[in-house]
């Protein structure tokens, strides 16, 4: 095989693996952008090593990004930008090939918005191991190997992460049917662009959480914790005005969407993307609503959306 050839096979290997590689990175980094980044920086080392003496392509490339991805969550740089209090994971479309993995309950809810948030709290081997196990399956001799540990110490770092999440969780954690959350989400949109504030709050837990990004316009997020003033808020932000039709460039469609394997609310305008509105539902009810218009963080799903075919808006004239 002449190298040109050689080359053009090395480059399909790689190929292959990009998409699990891109949502190994995502899971560990809760962010596209750094997700594909870490992926082309991989590939800048397997172009660059002796490929003949990597006996195991798949396991090399997942070490590679793992460790791409650790050096990343342990930078000076991550740790300001995740502790200044503006960080939220980027939300994706469902159907993303970036979700990665999605046979097993462990596995869509590593993948979830309200486990990426929280997996901020776990320190970063923590975090590379129980991404590792739950998502990928890897067995701890596997892990050791990847990160330079020994199994004693990955079985460790999965316990610590496995009780700081469950510990941390305020509900959303379950699976919930499909049509039922479906149903939820529009009465939740139907009374809050009605100004039915005692409804909003009948849908909502007693401890539910809202929180926004200000799209972008703040520099920490935006929390609401009582069910009165997330009703009271989501009113005034779902009342329909020309104020708002004109910030947002236009009059937006209204659509339900899956964003993470979770129901959701998309604002779009034209076929972009300017806002998403993302709901944990446990018992019947509203625990968490996440709204995220930050332009950096709806690149990826608006993308997405464009090669989407999706159904009638459930609100055409916003």
């Amino acid at each position: 095989m002449d190298n040109t050839a050689t080359d053009r096979f090395d480059i399909s290997q790689f190929e292959a693996s990009r998409n699990r590689l891109a949502s190994l990175a995502y899971r560990l980094l809760g962010s596209a952008v750094d997700a594909e980044d870490a992926v082309q920086d991989a590939f800048l080392h397997w172009h660059a090593a002796d490929r003949q003496r990597i006996k195991v392509p798949e396991a090399w490339l997942t070490k590679v990004v793992t460790n791409l991805c650790l050096d990343r969550l342990r930078s000076a740089q991550a740790r300001r930008e995740r502790t200044a209090g503006a960080w939220l994971p980027e939300p994706l479309l469902d159907g993303d090939p970036m979700l990665g993995p999605a046979d097993t309950f462990e596995q869509r809810e590593s993948v979830s918005l309200a486990v990426l948030t929280l997996m901020e709290r776990l320190a970063p081997l923590e975090r590379v191991v129980y991404v590792l196990r739950e998502a990928f399956s890897h067995t701890h001799a596997e892990i050791a190997e990847i990160l330079d540990v020994t199994e004693s110490a990955s079985q460790q770092h999965l316990h610590r992460a496995r009780r700081r999440i469950t510990g941390a969780r305020r509900g959303g954690e379950e699976e919930v049917d499909a049509a039922s959350a479906r149903r939820i989400v529009e009465e939740f949109l139907a009374a809050a662009s009605s100004g039915r504030t005692e409804r909003l709050v009948a849908l909502l837990t007693d401890d539910a959480t809202a929180i926004s990004d200000g799209a972008g316009l703040t520099e920490k997020l935006l929390r609401f914790d009582t069910a009165q003033r997330i009703a009271a808020v989501a009113r005034a932000g779902f009342t329909p005005t020309p104020a708002k039709r004109r910030l947002a460039g236009g009059t937006p469609a209204v659509h339900y969407a899956l964003v993470n394997g979770a129901p959701a609310i998309l604002f779009v305008v034209g076929d972009h993307v300017i806002g998403a509105v993302t709901f944990d539902i446990t018992g019947g009810k509203i625990a968490t609503v996440r709204g995220i218009a930050a332009p950096a963080r709806l690149v990826r799903l608006t993308e997405d959306w464009r090669q989407h075919e999706p159904g009638a808006p459930l609100i055409t004239r916003w």
